[in-house]
């Protein structure tokens, strides 16, 4: 797998995490890029709405990356929930844009391990 770190570090883009839970209703939501963690997984900020949900009943996500500038660039990476916390000191250090702890709001930093990495377009 490429070093993800890198990628989401030289490129921009959108990105959407999608998520379903018992059911099997499917959820998309968009989501920046996601922080890269050292043992190689990835973690995103996320607010207890709907994708959070999803995943406190169903581990299993994708996300898709759309790269900015001409042309379909970009990743696909089927995920696995496998860790979380909830509004850490670390979670906070993350954060790209300005936020405090907010009670009536928490926040989760949730890891994911990439079990499989798919460009945007095409097969493998």
């Amino acid at each position: 797998m490429e070093d993800m770190k890198a990628y989401f570090t030289e490129n921009k883009g959108v990105g959407v995490l999608s998520t379903s839970g018992k059911s099997g209703e499917v959820n998309g939501a968009v989501f920046s890029r996601p922080h890269c963690m050292e043992d190689g997984t990835i973690a995103f900020i996320m607010p207890e709405r709907l994708t959070y949900a999803n995943l406190s009943e169903n581990p299993n996500a994708h996300y898709l990356f759309l790269q900015e500038g001409p042309g379909y660039k970009g990743k696909r990476l089927v995920l696995t929930k496998i860790a979380e916390e909830q509004d850490t000191e670390r979670l906070y250090e993350l954060r790209r844009r300005e936020g405090k702890k907010d009670p009536e709001n928490p926040r989760h930093l949730v890891f994911f391990r990439i079990e499989k990495e798919l460009p945007l377009v095409g097969p493998k």
